[in-house]
Order: C-alpha cells, then sequence, then structure tokens
C-alpha cells in the first residue's frame, strides 16, 4: 500500500515561498536589464541623431 510521508509535506509552504521570492527576484531583475538596455539604445539613438543634425548644418554652410 502506498504511504504518504507527512513529514516531507511539512516544509512544502516554506518551499514555495522561497520559489515565489526567488521568482520575483528574477523577474525584477530581467525587468532592470531591459529597462538599462533600453536606456543605454536610447543615448546612442540621441547621439547620433545630434551628429547627423551636425553635419546637416555643415553641409548647409
Amino acid at each position: 500500500m502506498w504511504m504518504l510521508n507527512w513529514k516531507a509535506l511539512e516544509n512544502f509552504p516554506l518551499l514555495l515561498y522561497i520559489l515565489a521570492a526567488k521568482t520575483l527576484i528574477l523577474c525584477l531583475a530581467f525587468a532592470g536589464a531591459k529597462a538599462y538596455q533600453r536606456k543605454r539604445l536610447e543615448e546612442k539613438m540621441k547621439r547620433e541623431q545630434e551628429e547627423r543634425l551636425k553635419r546637416e548644418g555643415k553641409k548647409e554652410n
């Protein structure tokens, strides 16, 4: 007959909390990395646009 080990289930809620915390930390880390990448890309695009405007200004003169 199959018996359930109840002692093993005593730590189950703690394991769920650990899993939830780990998931939250990973989600926040990925969101932070994505925000950092977006910020770097926006700065690069802004720099390129400023350089293009400078070049266009020099061509007009």
